[in-house]
């Protein structure tokens, strides 16, 4: 049985190492691999996890952590749920796979005690919080992750930064790694198998939009996979430190075209960074690549989407952001883009959190979790307001959220990741 396991997973492996090669759209289904977690006996065709299952190139799979890990076998009759996997503390586990967007179904729960679990991606993207479960009781949530390496598909490479290779590797490396947070989660299987055919929204932008890799920061982008249906995948490409000039240059956007299919999205929000040159013709020039990634995302088949930029804190009292977020609303008018006005947005909210406002923000620029997660509602709503078919994959418990009336700070409860740094992300 373990052997079998094994040439399934080479085989899905070796099918999937073409599809970089392959326009998404077209890619061969290789099947579905399944992993069951716990130290009890696996059903026929699943693969069994246990707590020593360490990820290793060879094995294609498994833990990384040095959390230590508990298997639970409850010895019932279902061979899925009757064992898990379980730790009090957050953990990882990581698998092989290609470029890619997939679906992943997670079995949680525990034959005999309650369980509550919050799902990361790659860096931190929150793809479910607070999956309760009760005794006895076994619960499946579908996510969908993007996967996805720095090869252009013309032979080029993302120029990548140095923090890219190192501390936010986990969002360029060949792998898919899921974290496993929450008072107390149990896993008890995994099912993966490739989803290219559903469309996948694109992110460009800077450090408040990308994958922040460490607590405390975050950004509303690592946020918003949490509020889709798993009918669509959210791909961030946004990096620390970006302007639109350096996002053209490094390839950022040239990546993001090589992967977009014909009725994607693109989701364009720069300024905080663009705002620092001095040239006479900056805010011109600025206007000029802003339309240039629009011309070319719709050339793709591919809908952008324009986001002015929320306030740095200052911006309570009065305006930082000069004259760029009235830039993209003209952009916006003139090339008839629809258009979230998160910058009138987040004025609006940071004046109603009043004296919770330095909640929400880490620095003067970038936010917290929960500063990151307001921001995310925003964004949210805010495709709902432009009534874009986009919207429609919003989950559907959603409730209309309205900056003037944020969420309260004791309300928050989503579970930090457990690795700190003191280094602020790039830019301001």
């Amino acid at each position: 049985m373990k052997t079998r396991n094994r040439i399934l997973l080479l085989l899905f492996l070796l099918c999937c190492a073409a599809l970089p090669n392959l326009p998404l759209h077209a890619a061969p289904h290789p099947g579905v691999l399944r992993f069951d977690f716990g130290s009890g006996p696996a059903p026929e065709g699943w693969t069994r996890v246990i707590p020593t299952n360490l990820y290793s190139r060879e094995r294609g799979f498994g833990f990384e952590t040095s959390t230590p890990i508990t298997s639970i076998d409850r010895q019932s009759e279902d061979l899925l749920s009757r064992d898990f996997c379980t730790s009090d503390r957050p953990f990882f586990f990581s698998v092989a796979l290609p470029e890619g967007n997939y679906r992943i179904r997670i079995t949680m729960g525990d034959p005999a005690g309650s369980s509550t679990n919050t799902v990361k991606a790659e860096l931190r993207r929150l793809m479910l919080h607070s999956a309760v479960t009760r005794p006895g009781e076994s619960l499946v949530r579908t996510i969908i992750v993007n996967v996805r390496q720095p090869r252009i598909r013309d032979g080029r490479e993302v120029r990548l930064k140095e923090r890219e290779r190192t501390s936010e590797w986990h969002a360029w490396d060949e792998k898919l790694t899921l974290e496993f947070n929450g008072a107390r989660p149990c896993i008890a299987a995994l099912e993966i198998e490739p989803a290219n055919d559903l469309p996948t929204l694109f992110l460009l932008g800077d450090s408040t939009v990308c994958d922040q890799p460490l607590e405390p920061w975050n950004s509303w982008g690592q946020m918003l996979p949490v509020f889709f249906k798993p009918t669509i995948a959210v791909a961030n490409h946004a990096e620390s430190g970006e302007t639109l000039r350096s996002s053209l240059g490094a390839g950022r956007l040239d990546k993001v075209l090589s992967l977009m299919k014909p009725g994607d999205y693109l989701l364009i929000q720069f300024g905080h960074n663009d705002m620092k040159d001095r040239a006479d013709n900056a805010l011109a020039v600025y206007k000029e690549n802003l339309a240039l990634f629009i011309t070319r995302t719709r050339e793709k088949g591919g809908h952008p989407v324009l986001v002015t930029s929320m306030e740095r804190k200052a911006g309570v009292t009065e305006p930082t952001l000069a004259g760029y977020p009235n830039a993209v609303r003209e952009v916006a008018v003139q090339l008839n883009v629809p258009l979230v006005d998160l910058n009138a947005m987040s004025r609006t909210l940071y004046r109603a959190l009043g004296d919770q406002l330095d909640a929400a923000f880490q620095d003067g620029t970038h936010h917290n979790n929960y500063g990151s997660f307001l921001l995310a509602k925003c964004v949210i709503q805010g495709l709902k307001d432009a009534n874009l078919p986009l919207a429609q994959h919003v989950v559907d418990e959603w409730t209309p959220f309205r900056p003037e009336n944020p969420d309260p700070l004791d309300h928050f409860d989503i579970p930090s990741s457990p690795e700190y740094t003191e280094q602020r992300p790039l830019g301001d």
